[in-house]
């Protein structure tokens, strides 16, 4: 708290923010100094008078309480206990929601009368642009704690007050409101400020409890007794091991920010699986269990896993989920809407004779992508045998794929070849760049698919084979097959399941794509990447997609020093530098003299135009075309 005899410097330096329109050097709080350049933008001055819009009308407040319903009940039993902590202070306790509107007080009756000569009163805005600098409207802005004392208030009128407040977020790190004590300055504490944080974290908790009922739940403490206390972390997790909720205490225990909920793995925090976690609740329900972070430290581990964990899953289903471990698939989704449709795509056929063509542009992760989906199916103790069509010598491809009996051909091994189609028995058989396989080796592997055997170059019996097909291409096969480019009766016959995996210029998890891939780069050091890097590279079009951008991340990680742990410019290679600083060249919609003016052309260069001025975002090059995103999405992939 302010002493007193500051007072009157504050009012100095206040009026010379009004004279000189910013605060003196010193003197003067840094966060209260923004408020009051902020409140000076607003239009406020100190002496000022309030606008009667400034108060919510009857309905309008009916509105907010009933918009804040849960926020309200389970701040109040907190707030009337907070309330006999402080009584003989003589002041108040304030509930606003977070548009800084009053919703709920409790007052001592002696500072009563004076609030409501102030508007301190249900329905009254303290928003910041409607009260000036204020514990409620300035902690909503600076969204943290903070103390505001007599003339730190920027109105004259709210001198008298002393006021503390503490925002209260959600499960996921979303502002919802803030509690306060405000009361005259000459009644003020110090230990206030921990008093509300201690507050706001029992209303956190109560509201994560029960707004989470329907997830698997983990309490947390460095020690086994503070488990259950005001203290503990609290973590809400999916059913395939995701945080999707935490308090601020799990946040600070396990290194993670509010941005990291809905694109973290459980297993990225710790060295024990969800799986583990579940398999050790049922053996000993309720017990905590001690776990190690990545970072060597340990904490104990209470399962919470309610009969809602699934909407109407009975017990039956939960005692089964306990067991079920996570799949590779669900191990690699980051959060992209669009890849995990394709991986859910992929899960449903992976116990059945369906082959999956997996489509994309070069570099966007697809033998990774069948990888995962072999170890997600009933075949993931067979082999995986992965084959770029692409990168065989074409006079090899055959006796590569099929094998060769003894002597087949001049350098042939006296023993003979299996063949890698042999080779994936009872497993899966990847074949990459299937496009780019030459017509006569696609007569071969489609009689192989017909047959389910294989007959080795020069001679021999045939012999059965049983895989799994996952067949991948940055060609257009359809239109290959048109053109009589790729044989028509293997396409259809490869195509049970068609999935296209997003370039990383379209996902929307490019944040945690990027923690994962600096995880896998730096197993042991938690590298990240400055806040204006990672949004800068957001919006780069990544032609080579994740293979290009990993080997940037792989470069950039050895630039680093031994003590560093944030990549930033000046970590980048010259060349990416270069690229991310310059501005993209505008693409004419106007074909050269000769070239085809039709309308199919014109869509694709007008398309390509817009993706190239929204450096690859999506959403804006939509928006500049005056379409919807899935219908980008269509044209781009017509």
């Amino acid at each position: 708290m302010q002493p007193i005899q500051f007072e009157p410097a504050l009012r100095q330096a206040r009026l010379h923010l009004l004279e000189h329109g910013d605060c003196p050097p010193e003197g003067v709080d840094e966060r209260v100094a923004r408020s009051w350049r902020r409140s000076l933008a607003a239009g406020l001055l100190p002496a000022g008078r309030l606008l009667e819009t400034e108060h919510a009308s009857g309905g309008g407040l009916r509105h907010t309480l009933e918009s804040n319903h849960d926020l309200l009940a389970h701040s109040r039993p907190v707030m009337e206990y907070l309330f006999e902590q402080v009584r003989h202070s003589q002041g108040m306790v304030i509930l606003a929601d977070s548009q800084g509107t009053l919703m709920h007080t409790l007052g001592h009756a002696d500072f009563l009368g004076k609030a409501e000569r102030v508007a301190l009163a249900n329905g009254a805005s303290w928003h910041e642009q409607h009260r000036g600098t204020n514990a409620i409207g300035t902690a909503l802005i600076e969204a943290s704690g903070i103390e505001i004392h007599g003339a730190e208030h920027f109105f004259e009128r709210n001198d008298f007050l002393t006021c503390t407040a503490v925002p209260i977020l959600s499960a996921m790190g979303q502002l919802m409101g803030v509690i306060d004590i405000s009361g005259d300055q000459r009644s003020g504490h110090p230990h206030t400020l921990g008093l509300l944080n201690m507050a706001a974290s029992m209303i956190e908790n109560r509201l994560l409890t029960a707004t989470c009922q329907r997830h698997i739940r983990l309490h947390l403490h460095a020690y086994q007794e503070g488990i259950g206390s005001v203290a503990e972390g609290i973590i809400a997790l999916s059913i395939d091991g995701w945080i999707v909720g935490a308090n601020r205490a799990a946040l600070a225990l396990l290194h993670l920010g509010a941005t990291d909920l809905g694109a973290t793995p459980l297993a990225r925090t710790m060295d024990v699986g969800l799986d583990e976690l579940l398999a050790r609740h049922k053996r000993r329900p309720g017990q905590a269990t001690q776990v190690r972070l990545l970072d060597g430290s340990t904490l104990f581990v209470q399962v919470h896993l309610d009969a809602t964990a699934l909407p109407a899953a009975p017990a039956a289903r939960v005692n089964q989920l306990i067991s079920a471990p996570v799949d590779a698939l669900a191990r690699l989704d980051t959060g992209d809407l669009r890849w995990r449709n394709a991986a859910d795509k992929a899960r449903r056929v992976a116990d059945k004779p369906i082959p999956v063509l997996i489509q994309g542009e070069s570099g966007v992760g697809k033998e990774l992508f069948a990888r995962a989906v072999h170890e997600s199916g009933p075949r993931r103790n067979g082999p995986f045998v992965a084959i770029n069509c692409a990168a065989l010598p074409e006079n090899l491809i055959e006796a590569e794929l099929f094998g060769y009996a003894p002597g087949a051909f001049t350098g042939a091994r006296r023993e003979g070849g299996l063949g890698r189609l042999r080779e994936a028995h009872i497993g899966t058989l990847f074949l990459d760049e299937i496009g780019d396989m030459p017509l006569t080796m696609q007569t071969r592997l489609l009689r192989v698919l017909q047959e389910r055997q294989v007959t080795p170059l020069g001679g021999g019996r045939p012999v059965d084979v049983d895989f799994a097909l996952i067949c991948a291409t940055h060609c257009k096969l359809r239109e290959m097959a048109d053109q009589g480019r790729f044989r028509s009766d293997l396409y259809y016959r490869i195509n049970g399941l068609t999935v296209q995996l997003p370039a990383l210029r379209e996902r929307t998890d490019f944040s945690a794509l990027t923690l994962r891939l600096l995880a896998n780069i730096n197993p042991e050091r938690g590298i990240h990447l400055a806040p204006d890097l990672l949004a800068r590279l957001s919006q780069h079009p990544w032609p080579g997609n994740l293979r290009q951008y990993a080997g940037m991340l792989r470069t950039a990680s050895a630039m680093l020093d031994p003590h560093e742990d944030c990549i930033d410019w000046s970590h980048l290679p010259d060349d990416v530098v270069e690229e991310l600083t310059t501005p993209a060249p505008t693409v004419s919609a106007v074909s050269a003299p000769g070239a085809s003016q039709n309308l199919d052309e014109l869509s694709r260069v007008t398309i390509r135009q817009a993706l190239e001025s929204s450096c690859g975002n999506i959403s804006q090059a939509a928006r500049r075309l005056g379409i919807s995103r899935q219908t980008l999405y269509r044209k781009l992939n017509d």
